[in-house]
């Protein structure tokens, strides 16, 4: 699962050698690598609460869309198979639609606390609940949602981008987890402070 063989085109390496960074980029083609996710990407999956899709219409222009939902609606069937169930929308279904007529889209995933950012290559494929039982029960979530289908994604490759520009955010859930670790450290403190006094006054008295 190469990236760089799939995403570097002749124009792009062209670019590059005028640049001055095929070189490098030449040595990370050849190199081999796992064929599928790794236990780092499963668990950076399975953490995500949503991602961005791009697809490409028929109007010869890309579209991206923003997917949300609950930690880990996204979800891995196998190491080379993500899958999740696409939630009743706005019912413009330009998504849905681009992908019936072309398959392959580009996915992002991104975790701005840690700063870190996945992208994918895959192929996409829209599947029934009513054909897929199996995989609807697979994917089913313990949130409010009715889902309209499933989208399934065969990926061809992945690569990790570089932190640069990633600017942290945090989330209501991310402040309040901060916010309550530096509860208990105040309180430890007050409780070291109350017995440190205490100490020091039977010193005195002593």
């Amino acid at each position: 699962m190469n990236y760089s063989r799939l995403a570097f085109t002749d124009t792009i390496k062209e670019l590059q050698k005028e640049q001055g960074s095929r070189r490098g980029y030449e040595r990370m083609e050849r190199m081999e690598l796992p064929d599928g996710l790794s236990y780092r990407e499963m668990s950076f999956i399975q953490d995500r609460d949503s991602f961005y899709m791009a697809s490409f219409g028929e109007n010869g222009f890309p579209y991206i869309q923003h997917r949300g939902g609950p930690k880990g609606f996204l979800k891995m069937i196998d190491v080379k198979t993500l899958a999740f169930l696409d939630f009743t929308g706005n019912k413009q279904y330009i998504s849905t639609g681009n992908i019936k007529t072309h398959k392959k889209v580009s996915l992002i995933l991104m975790d701005y606390v840690n700063r870190a950012r996945l992208k994918i290559y895959a192929e996409a494929e829209i599947v029934s609940l009513e054909d897929s039982a199996d995989l609807a029960e697979q994917l089913k979530l313990e949130y409010d949602y009715k889902a309209e289908r499933i989208i399934r994604f065969h990926i061809k490759a992945f690569d990790w981008n570089c932190p640069q520009h990633i600017t942290p955010r945090y989330t209501a859930a991310d402040i309040e987890k901060m916010n309550g670790n530096r509860e208990l450290q105040i309180k430890a403190m007050e409780k070291e402070i109350i017995e440190l006094k205490q100490k020091l006054k039977e010193s005195e008295t002593s």
